[in-house]
Parts: C-alpha cells; sequence; structure tokens
C-alpha cells in the first residue's frame, strides 16, 4: 500500500564524561561492580526457577535480598530486574531461529519422519553470565544533565561529570525524548550511552520528489542512480586500503599470542570498528543532504546474503568481503533519511547485476566482472557494471512507486 511509513526515531547517543575526582570514579566504579554482579545473582535465580521472566516475581523475591546483599538504590534493583529479563528475552529470540532434531514422529501416511523442534531457554546449559561492568539509569530518577554536567546516582550518592560535546549534540536540542541511559567503561575511557526518540513527520509518497537507487559494493562503496540519470560513485579504495592495514596488524597480534597482543587486539577492534561507523556516518549524511526531503533510497535487500559465495580471484579481497558492514550503512541511512521526510526500500537483490537496464534481458555472461563491465548480448548496450546494478536497483524502486509492493526481476512460474 503506498504512503504509509511508521516514522517513529529510536537511536543511542554515545557522550565520553571525564569525572572530577578519584572519589567520584572509584564511586562510579565500584557501583557498575555491584550492579553486574547483582544481574548475575538474579540470573542465576532466573536459570534454576524454570526461567521466571515477570518482573513483579523476581521484585517480590529478591528485592529487598538486592538491595542489602549489592547496596543498590531503589530504582538501580528495578534495573537491575529490567535488564536481566531483557537479557533472556533477547537470548530467547535467538535460540527460537534455531531447529533440532528431537526424535521421530508419524506423518499423515504413519511412516516414521524425522521431528524437529525450536529452541527454547532450557537448552540453556548455565545461567547466561554479565562479565561486563555496567550500569543502567534511569531519567530523572537517577540521571540528569544541566549544561554540559550529567549529574547520577551510584551506591555512594549522587556524582557530577563533565560531559564532552553535549551542546553540540543534536540530540539534546530538546526535541528528543531521552530514555534509560547506561554507564560504561572502555580502557581508560568513560561513556554514557542513552536512547533517545523523536516523532517525525510521515514520509508520502504521494509527496515524493526523487528516486534513487544505491548498489553496495567493494571497488565503489556506492554508487547512487537517480530518475535525473546522474550517476554518483563513491570509490572504495581508501577503505580497502585502511580494512587491508587492519587486517595486517591483525594477523602479527594473533601470531605473537601474548597477553599484550591480546590487548591490542581488543583495542584494535574497537578502533576498526569506530572508524567504520565513522565512514558509513559520512557516506549515509552526504545521500541525505544531496537529495533532500521527500526521496526514496532504494537498496538491495541482503539479508541472507552470504559474501563467502562472491568468488574473487584475490584471496586479499575476502576479508573486506567479510567485514564491511552494509548493514550498519543502511541503519544508518535509514534514520537520517527518517529525520529529512524520507524512506528507505528493501528489494529483491536477484538479477540486479545480470539485468539489462535497457532491454530488459537477463544474462549473466553480459557482465565481465574482472574489469568491471556490463555488455548487453541482446541489445548491445555497454556499461560500468556497478553503474547497471545502481539503475536496475532504481527501476525496482519506480515499480515499487507505481503500486508493486514487493517489485523483482524474478520470473513467477505461476
Amino acid at each position: 500500500m503506498k504512503g504509509a511509513f511508521e516514522m517513529e526515531i529510536n537511536l543511542t547517543s554515545k557522550l565520553r564524561f571525564v569525572f572530577q575526582s578519584d572519589v567520584d570514579r572509584n564511586s562510579a566504579y565500584d557501583t557498575l561492580i555491584a550492579y553486574r554482579d547483582a544481574c548475575n545473582y538474579v540470573s542465576q535465580y532466573v536459570f534454576y526457577n524454570d526461567f521466571v521472566l515477570r518482573q513483579s516475581e523476581l521484585q517480590s523475591a529478591l528485592y529487598h535480598d538486592l538491595r542489602k546483599r549489592f547496596g543498590l538504590k531503589s530504582q538501580m534493583t528495578q534495573s537491575v530486574f529490567k535488564t536481566v529479563i531483557a537479557r533472556y528475552k533477547t537470548v530467547q529470540t535467538q535460540l527460537r531461529k534455531q531447529r533440532v532434531w528431537d526424535g521421530y514422529k508419524k506423518d499423515n501416511h504413519g511412516k516414521d519422519v524425522p521431528n524437529y523442534i525450536n529452541k527454547d531457554l532450557t537448552f540453556l546449559w548455565k545461567p547466561i553470565e554479565f562479565k561486563r561492568p555496567q550500569l543502567d539509569l534511569v531519567r530523572n530518577r537517577d540521571y540528569s544533565f544541566k549544561n554540559n554536567v550529567l549529574s547520577m546516582n551510584t551506591i555512594n550518592g549522587r556524582i557530577h561529570v563533565k560531559v564532552y560535546g553535549l551542546s553540540e549534540n543534536p540530540y539534546f536540542d530538546g526535541s528528543w525524548t531521552l530514555g534509560t541511559g547506561k554507564v560504561v567503561r572502555s580502557g581508560k575511557h568513560w561513556f554514557f550511552h542513552v536512547s533517545a526518540s523523536k516523532e517525525v513527520p510521515e514520509f508520502q509518497l504521494t509527496h515524493l520528489k526523487h528516486v534513487v537507487g544505491i548498489d553496495r559494493g567493494l571497488r565503489q562503496i556506492i554508487t547512487s542512480y537517480d530518475e535525473k540519470g546522474h550517476t554518483r560513485f563513491v570509490n572504495g579504495a581508501f577503505i580497502a586500503k585502511k580494512r587491508s592495514h587492519y587486517a595486517n596488524l591483525r594477523a602479527r597480534l594473533q601470531a605473537k599470542g601474548t597477553k599484550s597482543a591480546k590487548r591490542r587486539l581488543r583495542s584494535l577492534s574497537g578502533r576498526e570498528s569506530r572508524w567504520m561507523s565513522d565512514v558509513n556516518h559520512q557516506l549515509s549524511k552526504t545521500l541525505v543532504e544531496t537529495y533532500g526531503k521527500q526521496t526514496l533510497f532504494v537498496l538491495e535487500d541482503l539479508t541472507g546474503v552470504t559474501f563467502e559465495t562472491v568468488h574473487s580471484r584475490r584471496k586479499e579481497n575476502r576479508y573486506e568481503h567479510h567485514s564491511w558492514s552494509f548493514y550498519d550503512l543502511e541503519q544508518k541511512l535509514r534514520y537520517k533519511a527518517h529525520l529529512n521526510e524520507s524512506e528507505v526500500l528493501l528489494v529483491d537483490a536477484h538479477y540486479t547485476s545480470q539485468r539489462c537496464p535497457k532491454c530488459g534481458s537477463i544474462d549473466k555472461s553480459s557482465r565481465n566482472k574482472d574489469v568491471h563491465q556490463y555488455s548487453c548480448s541482446n541489445c548491445g548496450y555497454s556499461s560500468n557494471d556497478d553503474r547497471v546494478g545502481a539503475m536496475n536497483i532504481y527501476e525496482l524502486g519506480k515499480w515499487f512507486v507505481s503500486g508493486i509492493e514487493k517489485p523483482s526481476f524474478v520470473i513467477s512460474n505461476e
């Protein structure tokens, strides 16, 4: 159906802060340890009591014990229950997606056939463990902001810490609703992760101004094609070089196997993830700013696509195939589009690289991956293969606008 897209945006803003004294730092760290230990205590109770996940029941059984044993404030204790319940429900959802053999059953003809069941929490062999010190805080009761200062509760009372860049942060301009905050430590640095939500105007196809097909890849990170026939390329050479550097450094550290090398590996992983996240942020920001409001960005649905099936002639390219975060780019583009009264549409990825955008014929041999060229075996049309992919994705977007709910180049036999 045309028009109706949900437009509530939910995201997490990450803020770095510094303590004003060692006493405050120690108080915060002691609180994180106490909170983590309390989560593990509740997790054990859940595991050994038939996976009870009702907060009222957990509160009745453990509330006073938690406060006395770990010295938590009242609201922190409630947050512990919520944290543990949320983690178990996440694991439960993941388990339900897995099927295992459970003997045999009779079919309609009385024949024995394999019986498969979905996993549940009973397949866990030990309680879920919370390893990393953490602390979840409720807005206003456990934390609040004033100017560039964060006031937060600890087991030893409130402390005040200085937050970097709060006044320039767009999520603190008063138009966003702040939710639960999480205090985490990464090495020597401390961060406050706070959820934020905002209602924005719905995207309406009737007000559509632009349709943009976007092909994601490795040689060209993104190739876009719009209704005016304009093609934009973002070359991925700088990313490939950087990722190759990280891969080589990772291999050298893994070969050492020392404790210091393992510490550097963990630090390297975080640094690489942050760098990739910033790249995706810049790419998505550029796309949204280039096309403006009421734009439909069309991307291939890569769910279930395994890049192991992409046979690269260069062995060093396999790492990039595995590691490039297409999903992260998609998510960043989606929430930025929503902020700008635009939308992201995922379409079927089949044949977008094999179909001629001029005559519509589909022939795998028309694409020469080695020279990145597409030459149609039917009509002779020739162009860059990434551009052809973007053109076909754009075409599927046009089909959606015309009223086809699930556009695809796959020919149905029905």
